[in-house]
């Protein structure tokens, strides 16, 4: 899945001023729907390993990429050939 970060979007004043970048918790949050569109609602949400590598700004395409299925996910997110976040993401009451 491809996506956007607005540059208008309300999280972005202060993160940082000047030379906005995206927050890792926009990221998170694409990457969790992502994952609800296709297996429905996560509940007990765990998030034992994520590391964020590379910044993604504002306006700028990534995309997500997912492994695995319930209740545990790994998932990609890049801008091209670069690897901006990646992780795990556990679905506790599954």
């Amino acid at each position: 899945m491809e996506f956007r970060i607005d540059p208008s979007h309300p999280a972005l004043p202060g993160h940082f001023p000047g030379r906005p970048i995206v927050p890792g918790v926009l990221l998170l949050e694409r990457v969790l729907a992502m994952i609800e569109v296709a297996h429905g609602p996560l509940t007990a949400l765990r998030l034992p390993q994520v590391k964020f590598l590379q910044p993604l700004l504002p306006g700028e395409a990534a995309r997500i990429e997912l492994d695995g299925s319930a209740p545990r996910w790994r998932f990609r997110v890049l801008r091209g050939d670069t690897l901006l976040a990646s992780g795990e993401v556990i679905d506790g009451a599954a």
